[in-house]
């Protein structure tokens, strides 16, 4: 019964994360965000949310290990997004090199990408080294500086967007019952209700989610942490990722690297943020592990994506090998 409600939970989130995020993305249009804008920001903080949710609903929970779910959701997301997220585009890039214009060569904005990995390198690696529980007077400070470089980084983002041509056509408001709902734009109103629903059937998901992965991890006898870190973002973050997937295969790769290292930004910065001013912020030797092979990830992307402009096939593997890795050392 625990294995199908925790289905249910996942199915509770990903329906609302599809229902808020398709709402935020209008509801930036009505208000005249612009294209760059709803792209890089709203769109990525859209689908980071379902994640950061769970971990701050495990964090507001009483029960016994529900600071290790939160743990776990925190540092999972940016780990899965670093390896295999990347290695799923990578291949998929060269899986269809002959229907792609430019190849297996990169086509995206420099700038954009450069500034992506770099907020996500230093801001993960800096969550690591703060793994070994620093006191509260630490954590506070260095957890309002996550918080404060995402602002940042949203405003340089704002700022560049205009370089940026944006590419990506919404699709209709899901709350949206008019006959022809390509003559115009909703009513602001109906997005706000659509954003409302999406994220109460998000938080009631997660709620779920935290309940049953406590049930499981206390009947297999398996750490909390670890099922969180595996499963948390496995079915919050890459069922969200899918449209990356399709948009580089299309040669679309501003598209599908900026859904995907945007949210990398978000995920080192925000949640890890709120974990350091809520947590003690003292990580096992699995939480560890995750953040060095998702710093590896992230490095390797820079090296053959910023640098080399290119989906190799070393790095396509090295990506793959990176996130196996850590599920053959937990297994083991």
């Amino acid at each position: 019964m625990e294995y199908l409600l925790l289905l249910v939970s996942f199915a509770v989130v990903l329906s609302g994360a599809l229902l808020f995020t398709n709402a935020v993305e209008w509801l930036g249009h009505v208000l005249g965000l612009g294209e760059g804008a709803v792209g890089s920001v709203l769109a990525a903080v859209g689908t980071a949310t379902p994640e950061t949710l769970i971990a701050i609903i495990a964090l507001i929970s009483a029960e016994a290990g529900s600071e290790d779910v939160a743990i776990g959701a925190i540092v999972g997301a940016p780990f899965l997004l670093g390896t295999l997220a990347m290695g799923l585009i990578g291949l998929f890039a060269y899986l269809y090199r002959e229907r792609r214009v430019q190849g297996v060569a990169l086509d995206a904005h420099g700038p954009t990408l450069e500034r992506d990995l770099l907020f996500f390198l230093v801001f993960f690696a800096l969550a690591g080294a703060l793994a070994w529980g620093p006191p509260f007077g630490v954590r506070l400070p260095v957890g309002v500086l996550f918080l404060l470089a995402y602002v940042f980084y949203v405003r340089r983002t704002l700022a560049a967007a205009g370089d940026v041509q944006a590419e990506e056509t919404l699709d209709p408001l899901y709350f949206d019952r008019r006959e022809d709902r390509t003559k115009g734009q909703p009513p602001a109103v109906l997005c706000a209700l659509q954003l409302l629903v999406g994220l109460g059937a998000m938080v009631g998901g997660a709620h779920l989610f935290v309940e049953e992965l406590l049930t499981i991890a206390d009947s297999l006898g398996v750490e909390a942490l670890v099922l969180a870190l595996v499963l948390a973002p496995l079915a919050t973050e890459l069922p969200e990722k899918v449209n990356s997937f399709f948009w580089v295969r299309e040669g679309k790769d501003a598209l599908a690297l900026g859904n995907v290292s945007g949210a990398m930004v978000f995920q080192s910065t925000i949640p890890i943020g709120i974990g350091l001013v809520f947590t003690e912020w003292s990580l096992d030797a699995n939480a560890v592990l995750s953040i060095c092979l998702g710093l590896a990830g992230g490095l390797l992307a820079y090296a053959s994506l910023h640098r080399s402009k290119r989906f190799s096939a070393p790095a396509i593997a090295g990506w793959f090998t990176l996130y196996a890795s850590f599920i053959v050392v937990v297994a083991v």
